[in-house]
Formats: structure tokens, sequence, C-alpha cells
């Protein structure tokens, strides 16, 4: 069986080589180690270091990513070619497709292989009309319409959370949607006032500064996205993904004892879950 090393690793996915060995000791891969103790990676380990690589871009969980890993490794030969597979997000869901068939890496299930998008060009779904509204509309019912509207129209979605807030200025799960579908859009600014309102007016969420992390990754920000990250670490010692983060950002930063401790800690509380 053909075996890379760490040199070969980076360079056939384009990694450097601390990202490869903090995906190890995240605990993504577990390769084997040579005499010298240097280590050796099989096709199946490419295969999960390339997943890793592309499903961190989706922004998806790293705890949902280990979970989806660790049954792939069990459900895939060694000698199975990196190329005939590839893993991609679809909504919610992880898929794995060879070719031949799709089926979801942590459970194993098949799905059925077609187009959506396809589809829904196809047909053409008429939209219900919009029942009459009430004139005492709660805040909590624009902020629920808001949320229904996400999946069809960015804008409508932000126009009812901005109707919610209007109502209740101290809505902090307005604050932090929107705040997320104007980061989505890179509308930075107002994401950031956003994820700040929603801070301040939820003290014990630690997911606006998480958020608040992120963005300030996003703009390059890296002083301000490592007080972040210990901001909500601080309100949630077991926030594994700001441990995650804040650990990746250590070690790109040069930190690399305090890098191991939150990528450790990551591990920890993604395992016992």
């Amino acid at each position: 069986m053909k075996l890379f090393s760490t040199a070969e690793v980076a360079k056939i996915l384009d990694l450097p080589k601390s990202r490869v060995h903090s995906f190890v000791r995240a605990g993504f891969i577990a390769p084997s180690r040579d005499r010298q103790r240097q280590l050796q990676f099989t096709f199946q380990d490419l295969l999960i270091l390339k997943t890793t690589k592309g499903l961190l871009n989706t922004r998806l969980s790293p705890k949902i990513i280990l979970r989806m890993l660790a049954s792939l490794k069990r459900q895939l030969p060694d000698d199975q070619h990196l190329s005939r597979i590839k893993i991609y997000a679809d909504g919610k869901r992880i898929v794995a497709r060879d070719g031949k068939a799709r089926w979801r890496p942590e459970s194993g299930q098949f799905v059925f292989d077609f187009d959506a998008q396809t589809l829904a060009r196809q047909v053409k779904l008429s939209r219900p009309a919009p029942k009459e509204r009430k004139p005492d509309v709660r805040a909590v019912d624009w902020f629920n319409r808001a949320v229904e509207l996400e999946s069809s129209s960015c804008k409508e979605a932000q126009h009812a959370y901005h109707r919610a807030l209007e109502i209740d200025p101290k809505m902090a799960d307005a604050h932090l949607n929107l705040g997320r579908l104007y980061h989505g859009a890179k509308d930075w600014d107002k994401a950031q006032a956003h994820y700040e309102a929603a801070a301040r007016h939820a003290l014990d969420d630690p997911a606006p500064l998480f958020n608040l992390g992120v963005l300030a990754q996003d703009r390059e920000r890296l002083e301000e996205a490592l007080r972040a990250y210990r901001q909500a670490i601080a309100r949630d010692p077991l926030f594994a993904d700001a441990h995650y983060n804040l650990g990746l950002l250590l070690e790109a930063l040069g930190k690399k004892a305090e890098a191991i401790s939150h990528l450790h800690t990551a591990r920890k509380i993604y395992l016992k879950r």
C-alpha cells in the first residue's frame, strides 16, 4: 500500500504542513508513523484531508465533520482512489458520491441522485398569498416570518428582521440572524453592528461573540478575532467550535503551544457529544 509523507500530502492538497499537522491534532485523521516517528498517510487519509479542507470552508461545524469522517473511514477500503470520491454539503446534509451512487457517510444510507435545482426550474411552484396582517403583530411574529423567508428571499428576510427590531430593539436572536445575513452578503459593518447588539442583549450567549470572531477573520482583523473567540469561550468554556477556530488562528500566528491546547480541548468536547 502506497504511503505518503507530510510534505507529499501538503503538496498534493495545496496545504501548509502546519495545517496538515493541525488536522491530525484535532482528530480528523490518525495516520501511522514510521520508525523515525514521521507521519505516514494512506490514500484514505488523503481523502479525509481533502474532504475536511472543503467542508470547513462551508462553515459546517467541526463536530459534524468529525462524526462524518469517523463513519467514512469505516466505509472506505484503503485502496479507494482519491479522485473517485466527492464529498460535499447538500443543504444541511453531507453527501458522498463515487460516480455510481450517493450516500450519507454518517449513516451509510443511500440517497436519490437528482439535481434539485434543475427540478425546481422545471416545476413552477405557486407561492401562497400572504395572510392578512393583524394590527397587533408582535416582534416574534416578524421574527418567525423572517426565519421562513431566509430560504426564499434574503432581502425580504432582512426586512422582516428589521420590523421585529422596530418593535423589540433588544431581541438578540433577530440581531444575530440579521447579522448573519449581512455577513453572508459581505456587508461587514452592518453585520458587526448587529452581532455586537446581539452580544449586548444576550449576555449568556457565546454565539454572537463567536460570529464576531469569524467576521473579524474574514476582515483580516486577527487581534479582534482572537479577542472575540476568547470572550466566547469565557461565556461558554465548552464551546468547541470557538476552541477549534481559536486554535487554528493561534497556530497561524505562530503561538503553537496555546494553539495545541485549544485544539485538544475542542477534540475532547467533540468526542464527548
